[in-house]
């Protein structure tokens, strides 16, 4: 049996102080996958990525799991990344994980002809920022903004024109990017599909509760599995097409735009949340695409 760390974090350990207020997730997504892997003939372990005592040497392969804290240290968590592939195979690998870090990988895809979000980048979200923004998409009265390395909805924020924006705090705190808010959001939520060693697993919609826009279950969000149309599939397999290399896990969150096509808002390629409630073969999925590449 070979031995496979997935990395987590300390904050998504339940029961933990500092846990996160979605910390179940994770609790979710090892039990869908861990009896699979076991199956497989792969013991699959939890280990927490900033650990001291952590030892890649003692693992066949290390998966880079749910490090939902990554975006408040990227460069430390890089690092590390950095020391455990000197040692052993990482998943995905160092260089898709890196490449895929900083949200400009967005403008590549758009450049490549995959749709995205159209956006303005900046160095820093300020009010001087926000200005060419609401300037450069003037058919839209909000925004949002986003750090270019983030994740999970952190230090996101929506503005109207017209209205002061939010304490600094809750801002992004570095260079970001400023997307024209989509009515989709409100009207029909975001379409996540789920690929596994680039095989389709499942799909599903996120509907944020009614006022709010964020897709994630820890802002009240909901989500339901979906059979996803052409059009969703195709425009997600053209951005995994874009990368490449190996893919362990992937996943596409896309949204229509103003003009009726979906649009790639995300190509997570990191530690994407898998939504096993929606997704009964993922576990399978992924313990045979994780034999695959590590076994």
């Amino acid at each position: 049996m070979i031995r496979i760390a997935f990395l987590t974090a300390s904050c998504m350990i339940e029961g933990t102080p500092g846990a996160r207020s979605d910390a179940w997730e994770h609790t979710l997504e090892f039990a869908a996958i861990r009896p699979a892997c076991e199956a497989a003939g792969i013991e699959l372990v939890e280990a927490i990525w900033d650990d001291p005592g952590f030892d890649p040497a003692a693992f066949d392969a290390i998966v880079v799991g749910t490090c939902w804290d990554y975006m408040q240290q990227p460069e430390t968590f890089l690092a590390a990344l950095d020391r455990f592939a000197a040692v052993q195979p990482v998943l995905n690998p160092i260089e898709t994980i890196r490449w895929n870090t900083d949200k400009g990988y967005l403008a590549e895809l758009e450049t490549g002809g995959i749709p995205t979000i159209p956006t303005l980048w900046a160095d820093r979200a300020d009010a001087a920022a926000v200005a060419r923004a609401f300037a450069a998409f003037p058919e839209s009265d909000r925004l949002v903004i986003k750090p270019r390395v983030g994740g999970g909805a952190w230090r996101q924020a929506r503005v109207s024109r017209g209205e002061a924006l939010p304490p600094a705090d809750e801002m992004p705190p570095g260079a970001c990017l400023i997307q024209p808010f989509l009515g989709a959001a409100e009207r029909e939520g975001e379409t996540t599909l789920l690929f596994f060693d680039r095989v389709f697993s499942h799909a599903l919609v996120k509907r944020p509760k009614p006022g709010d826009y964020r897709t994630q279950s820890m802002y009240g969000a909901t989500e339901a599995a979906v059979e996803p149309d052409g059009e969703a599939l195709q425009t997600a397999a053209a951005a995994l097409d874009a990368v490449e290399g190996e893919l362990l896990y992937a996943r596409v969150d896309l949204m229509r735009r103003d003009d009726g096509r979906y649009a790639v808002m995300e190509l997570e390629l990191i530690e994407p949340y898998y939504y096993p409630e929606q997704g009964p073969e993922l576990g399978r999925l992924f313990a045979a695409g994780l034999k695959r590449l590590a076994g």
